[in-house]
Order: C-alpha cells, then structure tokens, then sequence
C-alpha cells in the first residue's frame, strides 16, 4: 500500500521516471516504464533488479553491444494481420528494423558467457531475428527505401517502359524548346519545368498561344505561363498510365509479402515485446550510469542500510551548479526500527527523508538506486509519507488537520513491514499539545513494529527516542563556528535548531535575542543539555557494549584457532613419535642382526659360551632402555598436551560464568 495518492511526486519519483522514459526510443518502451510500478513480490524485484543491473554492466563493459533506435511493430503486426491487407514500403521497412535489431540484440547476449548476464539469456532465449523475412526483405526493397526494378518480372517490364517514354518524352520536349528558342516564342535561357509531374515549357503571356499544347500553370506575376507541348501529351498519358501500372505492381508484390508473414504476425510480435523490454532496460541502464546507480543487496534480517545514499534530483541540481551532495549513511534493523531526527531548519531533515523515500521505492520499483552497492534494503508491504502542506479549501482542512488525517491512515495501516516518512512531526498546532499527540503516535507506530524516519524540533519526541527502545536519535551536523548547517546525518544523538545562533547570523538586534533567550527560560535549556548528556552517556555504553563484544568475538575466534593448532600438534606428534618407533624398531632389528652375525662367527670360531651369552644380555639391555625411552616421551608430550586443552577449558568456563552474571 502506497499512501498518499501523490507519493510518487512527494519524493520526487514522477520526475526521475520521465527521465528515463526519454531515453527510451520505441512508444512501447516508454509505456514498460509506465508500468513499473511499486511491488511487495520478492522474486518480481530481484529479476527486475538483476535485469536493470546486467544492463548497465553490460552497457559499461560491451562497447559494440547494437545501440541504434528501435522500432515500434505493433501497428505493422496490426496490420499484418488483417487478411488482405498490405504493408507500406516504409513500414516493410520498420518490420526489418525491427526483426533485425531484436536478432541483433539476442545474438549478442547469447553470445557471452552465461554466468555474465544470466537473466538477459534468459530474456534473450528462444527470441528470433527472422533472417528469412528480412533477406526477403532485402530482396525486394533497395538501400534507398525503393522497391528494387528485379522484385518481379512484371515490375521490371513496366520500368523498364517507363524509362522509354521518358526519354522519347524528353528528347521530343527538347526540339520543341530549341524550335520554340529559334521562334522567339521563349527566352533564350529557358529551361524545362514540372508543373503537375508533366514536363513543361515556360513562355511569356505574350506568347502563350504561339506555342501548341496545354496550359498547366501561371506564375505569380502572370507573366509566364507554363505549356505542355501537344506534341509530348501523348507520350506523357502512357507514361501516367505506365506509373499506374507500376503502382499496381507494386501492391501485388506488397501484398503478397504480407501474405506470406502473417502466419508468423504472433512471433514477430513477441518479438516486438522483446525489443521494447531491451530498449525499456537500456533506458534505466543508461539512466544509472549518468547518476551512479546500481543494484543493492536484498536485505534478509529487516535491516535498511544505506550507504552513500543520494537524491538523484538534488544531485542533479547540485552538479549543474559545480557543487557535490553529501551523501547519506544511515542504517535501521530490528533493534533500532525508527530514527527520529532533528537539527536547524534548512540543515537536510527533509532530504534525508526523501532520499530515504525515494531509495526504497526506486528499489521496489526495480530502478537501480542511487546509492553505494553494499546498502541492504528489504522489502516492505507499505510506504507512507506525510510531508509538506496539504491544506485544503475543498475539503476545509488545516494544515493541522490534514496531518491528523495522515497520521490516522498510517495508524489503520502500519505493520512491522511498514516504512513511514514523516517530515516535522506534531508540527502546525499549540506545542505542547501537538507534542503530546506526536508522541502518543510514535509509541503505537513502535508497538506495530513499523519501520520510519521523522523529523522534529520538539524536545519531547527527542527526549521519548532517547528513552525508549527501538528509537534512535539523530542529528544533522551543524558548524557552531561558521554558522551553517553540514548536511550530514549523525546517529545516536539528538540535534539542535541553533536557533539563537541562526538569528545572530543573518543580523536580528542583539536586544531581540537576548530578549528571546530570557523568555525560553533556563528549562529549554536545561532540557537540551539533559537531552544530550542522555545521548552522550547512550552512546559511550553502547560502543562499550560493542567493543565488549568484539573482543569476545576474537578471544573465541584466538582459542578456536589454538584449539585447532593444539589438535594438529598432537596429530603430528603422533605421527612423529610412531615414525621415531618404527626407526627405533628398524635399529634394534639391525642391532640383533650383526649381533647374532657376532656370535655366529665367534661360535664358528669356537669361542668361550660366556661370551656369547654376555652379548646377549647386551643385546636384550639395550632393546629395553629404547623401550622404555620412547614410552616416556610419548606419555610426557600427551600430559602436556592434555594440560594445555584443560587450561583452554577453564577459560571458556570462566568466561560463560561471566556471560552469565
């Protein structure tokens, strides 16, 4: 639901939308625009999105992608299909147009690869050029738009017996003249005219009935009378109905080309659809890259983020006069739903409303938006805005009234997916009851778990969205020193009109302002200053809060990772310990070997048996230390490793204890 009726030209919309229809080239195209319209279906944004910003890459990376004017087909097709009808040449010519930009475009699409513009494959699937229509089409009309003489047999002969009598025409017209220049009848320099389409010759009035033949026409003057010969009458009445045949021909050749398309009048006018889709895409891709928009993430946890945000309007205005707009960043979620934001008349309140407006409509509307690309916005069931004066005599509403009656349309109609724009909040009645009414509003828009933006200047509202959960506070940024407002957004805390130092600024009498300050009383400012302690002490334990919360977030992230160090540790000494093994292994076997080879050759030598024994208890000495050797590093490196896992324990317990508390 999009409420008031006006909406679109309350943020501007109506405007940016004509701009883009302008750079369309077929009527269909500019009608496509028409029609994107606000929608709530997720998939219908996404692909209108996805389409819009392939386009514009598309436009910025293809250089030779065809750029020419398009052509309308749904007259010809009209016609096409009425049986016994036939198409003019210029609209023959509109239908190749047509069929050979539509196969142009496709081809070119289908060209590239498919993970770079996916949905305009899919667009472009299955879209035909008619290469058969247009080479018939090229068979039978010239470069100069004129049915060429080889179309038909018939059509050649009747040229070619136009060109005869054309030139025996023309020779005989030229006797006559050079007779008629001998005879004094014409002036010396005349030359031959057409009056009529008849060859004539132009004589004097004096001498008009010297020369044989029909007058066709007189000058302004009078003075000159232009005669057809009767000598070339009769040539020039073949010659009219030589031209007679040739229309005839013509038609039939026409005719039949018509005849022969209409089975395929269903096709071509899909095809037309298509064309006006791609011409319609183009305009926004277009239109997006001269104003710097593109597509924004699809918001999946309610949060509406915007980054480097722009009113295209005012960025347009600004840009002509050689100024830069100061983008808006601004963020709402499901903690902090609604900002309320205040500051010095004439310091952005209204365009960071707007900009907001028009960024989530443009959105919904699948135009890309004007903003950086990792702004994250959802997708809302409603938007509603109260701005400006809507007084009305016809209705006999105040500008009060006609706020009250805004604010009970948002009432009847906000939900949590709710997005409602209110300029000046409470303004247009006596202050502290319309703050009272202002403030009774917000708390039900919070209760329905809508989403907003609304601006003010009543202290109340502030020091509500300084109190309240699910409200923030923000402040346009104000130059104390130069007097004059940044245009930058600060959240968190509330702002201030300025109102002393702006009357300062543009010169009212000092007496006058001090005289105003005595009367607003030290309670005004008192609450001002308590306003903006609350703000401030708000601010320090929420970015403590985060901090806190970083910090934990990285000690679990430095013990995850130790843990896993840990683990990979024991893995390899494991693994070392078990190669140590084997390689221990491997050396008593080779220690056993040349031991028995000794006592093999010493009892082959017939050596003492005490030796022999001795050897062996060596033997059996030195394969035990290594045992046992092996055993206690293995089981020193495992209790050391199992220490360091349980200190790790200890702190993760300690800490959710703390969590706890």
């Amino acid at each position: 639901m999009i409420y008031p009726a006006n909406f679109e030209q309350k943020i501007g919309f109506d405007r940016l939308r004509a701009q883009v229809a302008a750079l369309c080239t077929m009527r269909a195209a500019r009608e496509r625009v028409e029609a994107q319209v606000f929608t709530c279906d997720e998939a219908e944004i996404v692909l209108r999105q996805s389409l819009a910003d392939e386009m514009r890459r598309l436009l910025d990376l293809e250089r030779d992608f065809p750029g020419e004017e398009f052509a309308d087909v749904d007259a010809v097709t009209a016609k096409i299909r009425i049986e016994g009808a036939f198409l003019e040449v210029a609209e023959v010519l509109v239908l190749r147009r047509a069929l050979a930009a539509a196969g142009a475009v496709a081809g070119f699409i289908r060209a590239r690869g498919a993970e770079l513009y996916p949905r305009l494959r899919e667009l472009s699937a299955g879209v035909e050029g008619f290469p058969g229509i247009v080479q018939e089409i090229d068979r039978l009309i010239d470069r100069f738009g004129q049915v060429k003489d080889t179309a038909s047999p018939g059509l050649h002969e009747v040229r070619r017996a136009i060109r005869e009598r054309e030139g025996q025409a023309a020779k005989r017209l030229q006797q006559v003249l050079a007779a008629a220049k001998s005879a004094g009848i014409v002036e010396a320099d005349a030359q031959l005219s057409i009056r009529d389409g008849r060859a004539v010759i132009p004589v004097a009035a004096a001498n008009k009935r010297k020369l044989q033949g029909f007058i066709h026409d007189e000058s302004a003057t009078g003075r000159t009378f232009y005669v057809e010969p009767v000598e070339v009458v009769e040539i020039n009445n073949e010659l009219r109905e030589l031209e007679y045949a040739e229309r005839r021909e013509i038609v039939r050749i026409l005719t039949a080309f018509t005849a022969s398309v209409r089975p395929e009048a269903d096709r071509i006018e899909a095809t037309g659809d298509y064309l006006a889709d791609i011409d319609m895409l183009r305009a926004k891709a277009r239109w997006a890259s001269e104003n710097g928009c593109v597509k924004p993430i699809l918001s999946t946890d309610d949060r509406l983020v915007l980054r480097s945000a722009r009113h295209p309007l005012l960025a347009q205005t600004l840009r002509a006069q050689g100024r830069a707009i100061v983008p808006l960043d601004m963020q709402l979620d499901r903690a902090k739903r609604i900002l309320v934001i205040s500051g010095p008349n004439a310091g952005g309140k209204s365009v960071c409303l707007k900009t907001t407006g028009i960024v989530q409509y443009m959105f919904q509307c699948g135009f890309p938006v004007p903003a950086s690309e990792v702004s994250e916005l959802p997708v809302f069931r409603s938007l509603f805005i109260d701005i400006g004066d809507e007084q009305s005599i016809d209705d006999d509403l105040s500008t009060y009234s006609s706020h009250l009656r805004n604010m009970k349309h948002m009432l009847a109609g906000a939900s949590e997916r709710t997005l409602v724009l209110i300029d000046e909040f409470g303004s247009g009645t006596e202050p502290v009851i319309g703050g009272a009414i202002a403030e009774a509003i917000l708390e039900r828009l919070l209760e329905r778990g809508c989403y907003g933006v609304i601006t003010t200047h009543y202290a109340n509202i502030k020091y509500y969205a300084s109190n309240t959960e699910g409200i923030a506070n923000g402040a346009m940024m104000f130059d104390v020193q130069q007097i004059r407002p940044l245009f930058r957004l600060e959240t968190g805390k509330p702002g201030s009109s300025f109102a002393i130092e702006i009357a300062r600024k543009i010169g009212l009498p000092e007496e006058i302002i001090r005289a105003a300050g005595e009367k607003a009383g030290s309670d005004h400012i008192n609450i001002e200053k308590q306003l903006r302690e609350i703000a401030r002490d708000k601010r320090y334990w929420e970015q403590k809060r985060d901090r806190i919360r970083i910090a934990d977030r990285k000690v679990e992230e430095l013990e995850q990772n130790y843990a896993e160090q840990l683990g990979r540790i024991r893995a390899e000494r494991a693994e070392i310990l078990r190669r140590a093994k084997e390689e221990a292994q491997q050396l008593v076997a080779e220690a056993n070997r040349q031991i028995e080879l000794t006592i093999r050759t010493i009892r082959e030598a017939q050596a003492e048996k005490e030796l022999t024994r001795l050897a062996r208890r060596e033997l059996e000495e030195f394969r035990e230390r290594t045992e046992q050797a092996d055993t206690a590093a293995e089981s020193e490196r495992a209790a050391q490793v199992e220490r360091e896992m349980a200190r790790i324990e200890r702190r993760r317990q300690r800490r959710e204890e703390r969590r706890g508390e």
